[in-house]
């Protein structure tokens, strides 16, 4: 009988250091390889489904040991949902660390001046942070809008241009839009809105769309506004081609006569003053360019298909231009 347990002791002992060493050598072996491997750990994937995504991916191994390690390390109810960027060569300690620190990846998605809704839609779709039509109908839903403090029919015109930061699981369509708008709303506040303007916010951002797609050179913005701005005062209409080309649905990129004649909320051929409501989103510098306009008496521009126009103050001056520039080009 002594002999038996001093077996059984031997053996226990040998069995115990043995894998005290297999357990060891889990936690001290790094992933092989170079370079690092991108993670999405889904809320509520639960310890054993982390496990299986981490060793799907070779970054360690998911056997008893992966499950010792977590409960042994307190980090079962640490680790957190998101994407990461893993190191390959981290030990699994290591690894479950980077987890435990929500450490996620952060991208920068960037809006340029200019757009549509639809358009701005497109951009986060592309890479799978919204659902298009989702994001599209929320820009249009009244409760929503109002939700966010704006006072519109259409969140058109609110969506500021910008490089916003998103993280994965973190970001929808009711948070990217709710960022640009909070985004349009703190830039605003920053703005200098002379009082004796005579157009509310909403009017001044119609414009501002407006003056954005006329140009995209910065200098020339103040004194586009002023053209609108002088014929606004003599009651003139604005003619703007991209107002017109706004309001044709699936525009194919040429606009015709018949398009200048077609009576829309937007054709500003067609109606008086302002577009119904913003063209695109416009930016900091379209919006102080309505704010602060150019000191100028012109009434015309005509593009020199330069990026850069040629003022006039009355029309046979514009006229002449035009032949120039448009018909003799």
């Amino acid at each position: 009988m002594r002999r038996l347990l001093l077996v059984l002791t031997v053996f226990a002992a040998v069995s115990l250091g043995g894998a005290g060493l297999w357990y060891r050598s889990y936690l001290t072996t790094p992933a092989p390889g170079q370079g690092e491997v991108v993670v999405t750990i889904p809320r509520g994937a639960g310890v054993r489904g982390i496990g299986a995504q981490l060793a799907a991916q070779g970054i360690l191994g998911n056997d008893i040991r992966y499950l010792a390690l977590v409960s042994f390390s307190g980090l079962r109810t640490r680790l957190k949902a998101g994407e990461y960027s893993i190191p390959l060569g981290l030990t699994p300690p290591e690894v479950l660390e980077l987890l435990a620190s929500g450490r996620t990846l952060r991208h920068h998605v960037t809006v340029p001046e200019g757009l549509t809704a639809t358009q701005i839609a497109a951009i986060f779709a592309q890479d799978g942070w919204v659902k298009r039509d989702r994001f599209l109908v929320l820009v249009g839903d009244a409760a929503f809008i109002r939700q966010l403090g704006i006072e519109a029919g259409s969140l058109e015109g609110y969506l500021f241009p910008e490089t916003y930061t998103l993280v994965r699981n973190e970001a929808d369509e009711a948070t990217v839009i709710r960022m640009m708008v909070d985004r349009f709303q703190q830039v605003w506040q920053t703005l200098r809105v002379p009082e004796s303007n005579g157009l509310n916010r909403h009017q001044l951002l119609t414009l501002a769309s407006v003056v954005e797609k006329e140009t995209g050179v910065a200098t020339e913005r103040p004194l586009i506004a002023r053209v609108f701005y002088n014929r606004l005062a003599r009651k003139m209409r604005l003619q703007s081609d991209p107002t017109v080309i706004y309001g044709i649905a699936d525009f194919n990129g040429n606009l015709t006569r018949a398009d200048l004649q077609r009576e829309t909320p937007y054709n500003t051929y067609v109606i008086p003053g302002l577009p119904a409501g913003p063209i695109c989103s416009p930016g900091r510098a379209a919006l102080e360019a309505v704010l602060q306009p150019a000191e100028s008496d012109a009434l015309y521009f005509v593009s020199k298909n330069d990026g850069t126009h040629v003022f006039s103050t009355n029309l046979a001056d514009h006229n002449r231009a035009v032949q120039r520039y448009q018909r003799g080009r």
